[in-house]
């Protein structure tokens, strides 16, 4: 017979994994096997729990690693003196706090967006796609999982892109629009345009109007017109090139729209849609291609549909962590 565990059960025998791997006493082993033999669905509960442990140990350990890192720093500019005691505790049980902490907690449990939020004037949740209105009338519609920070206070409007991605439609004052990420900018005087953070730069597309982007303080600006692209990483922009600016940027009416894009990148799209974490543990799987239109809104629908498409293995926990591999 089937037995299906309760998500309680589920929790209690990821707390039970963490512990049998943290040098437990023999009055935890005793008392972890009465907890075994009391209901056939701990022990369905207990080898699920193995599986997810044995699934996502190496990249579960690499997200406990970067969450340490991130905490370290949201609790430095917090001037907290116990840091060091929080980040060392959280490298030692890398793997415990990473599947525990994400799947009790799902999306709260992500220091790196406590950083980015530290400081931010507007943030939207996983799966919140929200416009707002600055204070020279320009809107913002902010991406899923975005945060910006506004300053317009010395001559210029000035806009850091925090976390995510942000569309501007852009008022004209007469003082310049500037959009800062990562390590360059794009400066504006009337457009409508997108910035997207990636992981070592950002990403630039124009709607209408005219964009200088330039991706470091020294580096060279280039100008885009509507339907243009251009993306930098370390200080380095690619070569600007023409894009359908309409299917890119409509998420804002909540579709993804894809061309033989990596498995990856749309997953880690999705995952912004997403109220806790999606792991992609096979490179091989991540590396296929995807075209298609799918719903922001429904992240596990897309990957349903693409697990049909595509063949990988899907493995869920308590609704807050999805294993791919």
């Amino acid at each position: 017979m089937n037995v299906t565990p309760s998500p309680a059960q589920e929790q209690a025998a990821l707390a039970w994994l963490s512990l049998l791997h943290d040098q437990p006493s023999s009055g935890d082993q005793a008392t972890f096997s009465r907890w075994l033999r009391a209901d056939p669905a701990h022990v369905a509960a207990y080898s699920q729990a193995q599986v997810l442990w044995e699934l996502s140990e190496v990249p579960a350990r690499k997200l406990a690693g970067e969450d340490a890192l991130a905490l370290q720093g949201y609790l430095n500019r917090m001037a907290t003196p116990q840091r060091s005691r929080g980040a060392r505790r959280l490298t030692a049980l890398a793997i415990a706090a990473c599947l525990l902490l994400m799947v009790s907690m799902g999306a709260g449990w992500q220091p790196s967006r406590w950083v980015d939020d530290f400081g931010a004037d507007y943030v939207t949740a996983p799966g919140e796609v929200k416009t707002v209105t600055l204070a020279d009338q320009s809107q913002v519609t902010l991406d899923a999982d975005s945060a910006i920070a506004v300053d317009f206070s010395h001559g210029e409007r000035h806009i850091q892109l925090r976390r995510g991605a942000g569309f501007f439609s852009v008022t004209h004052t007469g003082q310049s629009f500037v959009v800062e990420a990562g390590s360059g900018e794009a400066r504006v005087l009337g457009t409508q345009f997108e910035v997207r953070l990636q992981p070592a730069g950002a990403q630039v597309i124009v709607l209408s109007g005219r964009v200088g982007v330039t991706p470091s303080k020294q580096g060279r600006q280039q100008v885009l017109t509507a339907g243009q692209q251009v993306a930098y990483a370390d200080g380095v922009a690619d070569a600007m090139h023409a894009v359908d600016s309409e299917s890119r940027l409509a998420w804002r009416d909540g579709w993804l729209n894809y061309y033989k894009a990596p498995l990856a990148d749309v997953v880690k799209d999705l995952e912004r849609y997403y109220p806790g974490r999606i792991l992609l543990l096979n490179a091989e799987v991540g590396a296929q291609r995807v075209s298609g239109s799918f719903p922001s809104k429904d992240p596990q629908a897309v990957l349903n549909a693409l697990q049909a498409v595509l063949g990988f293995e899907q493995h869920s926990l308590l609704g807050r962590m999805i294993v791919l591999r």
